[in-house]
């Protein structure tokens, strides 16, 4: 097994620059995966590994040290200390960094039930709250997150820490405000747009059909495309001096809503 200990090998550059900039990512067909449970839920979600980087002083304390057995020798580098600390991007790593292939991410590719509930999110840009929204999905057991003309990328290595993995978890499709709309109309999806304004409340809301929300940034929330296009127009009530939540936690209150709509129904 190749040892790497200098900060200028090849190798180590390439991943700083996956890490750092969206078109490396693109154009080399590569992203950055840290964390030994990441990328374990990686390689469960048939993602295709690509090399794995391993510091051993670090590694000794992991939680997962049967994952390097599912690693190929001829795909595992080692890494001392000090350069491992240069390509870690995240605090109290466990000593393990991969290289990964990513998926396409078309909306056919989604695999639905017969009753969906999909969470659809405008113009996402904050990795953390696409993160959080992730991890809200995985948790909630929603159907799919749909990421509508996103001004981040997907595999940024902010939004795999922020979702713990999540992004390989949820089926995750990335598409147009447009082809979203026909998507979920050809499947009799109802729409729900997230408001400030509108009159009807998430929790009077029927989500026992098949259903998708609709939440915009937390600047300028959602546009007029959905506002106009969505089946109704939904609102959290606030009862604060601050006129609305994170993106992420309306996301997460509403979700949750939807499932114990469901569940109390399959109960019934």
């Amino acid at each position: 097994m190749e040892k790497i200990v200098s900060l200028q090998n090849s190798r180590i550059k390439q991943i700083s620059k996956l890490q750092a900039k969206a078109r490396e990512r693109k154009t080399t067909g590569l992203f950055v995966i840290e964390g030994a449970r990441e990328i374990s839920l990686a390689i469960e979600g048939g993602y295709s590994i690509e090399s794995v980087f391993v510091c051993y002083e670090l590694f000794s304390k992991s939680d997962y040290p049967e994952l390097l057995k599912q690693v190929r020798s001829n795909f595992l580098f080692e890494v001392s200390e000090a350069v491992f600390e240069k390509i870690a991007y995240r605090e109290g790593s466990d000593g393990l960094l991969a290289l990964a292939k990513p998926k396409s991410h078309h909306l056919n590719d989604l695999k639905l039930p017969e009753n969906p509930f999909i969470i659809l999110l405008e113009a996402v840009e904050k990795p953390g709250n696409l993160g959080a929204i992730l991890r809200t999905a995985d948790a909630s057991g929603a159907d799919a997150v749909v990421v509508c003309d996103p001004l981040t990328d997907i595999y940024n290595p902010n939004i795999i820490r922020s979702s713990v993995g999540c992004l390989f978890t949820v089926p995750v499709a990335v598409c147009s405000n447009s082809e979203a709309l026909e998507f979920m109309k050809s499947g009799g999806i109802k729409i729900y747009a997230a408001e400030l304004s509108a009159t009807r409340r998430y929790h009077e809301t029927d989500f026992t059909v098949p259903s998708s929300i609709v939440m915009g940034t937390e600047a300028d929330g959602l546009t007029g495309f959905w506002l106009e296009n969505a089946d109704a127009r939904i609102k959290i009530p606030m009862r604060g001096k601050i006129d609305s939540l994170n993106v992420s936690v309306s996301t997460a209150v509403i979700t949750f809503e939807a499932m114990r709509q469901r569940d109390f129904k399959s109960n019934y």
